[in-house]
């Protein structure tokens, strides 16, 4: 199996690379390359930073963009996005001005605003993960946070999980063979390597 973890300059690669082999993974290629995307059997995007910024570095390696339609909505290759990898995901993002995402799931990614002000942003740290609708690679568990914008406006079937930050935050969004999360599963012990082993057994 031939996992394609994508380089775009903007996630923490090598802690995600050395959590899928750590999860199972035997042939993970850490890669720029489109052609090598389309060559995949599954895809990893992850992602630290602003919305814009990490869109705009997709954006700019030539042909990755479509090599991802390609391979994922046209091709149904299971995909997993990762933190802003997951925010990309949306129709749109909020930071620093409204920027277009992938529009694969339905929704914007909006700044954090928790009801309770003790409830800080950025939200950092380790809380639950509470399934929404039943989905084989989410179960109920603890996971490490670090963001502070929010995917906000998804159509409840395409809810997989929701935290709790102040309020009811996005946890995981899922459509057919999609799947992002806003945690960090190579931050997250345990929990993060059996939902990476899962993903790899997936089968959508």
């Amino acid at each position: 199996m031939t996992l394609a973890l994508i380089d775009y300059g903007a996630g923490n690669l090598r802690s995600v690379e050395n959590a899928l082999r750590a999860a199972g993974a035997d042939n993970v290629s850490v890669t720029a390359d489109p052609d090598a995307v389309r060559r995949a059997e599954r895809i990893v995007l992850p992602g630290v930073g602003a919305f814009a910024a990490c869109m705009g570095a997709l954006s700019a390696i030539p042909g990755m963009v479509e090599a991802l339609n390609e391979r994922v909505i046209g091709q149904a290759a299971p995909f997993l996005g990762i933190c802003v990898g997951m925010q990309l995901m949306a129709d749109a993002g909020e930071e620093f001005g409204t920027h277009p995402g992938l529009g694969w799931i339905g929704g914007t990614v909006a700044k954090l605003e928790p009801d309770d002000p003790e409830a800080r942003v950025p939200h950092m740290g380790w809380n639950d993960v509470v399934p929404s609708v039943a989905h084989p690679l989410i179960v109920p568990g603890e996971a490490y946070f670090l963001h502070s914008f929010a995917f906000t406006g998804a159509d409840p079937a395409m809810l997989a999980a929701t935290t709790s930050h102040g309020g009811t935050v996005t946890a995981a969004i899922a459509r057919d063979n999609m799947i992002g999360v806003q945690f960090h599963p190579e931050k997250s012990q345990a929990y993060g390597l059996a939902l990476l082993n899962r993903f790899l057994d997936w089968r959508p």
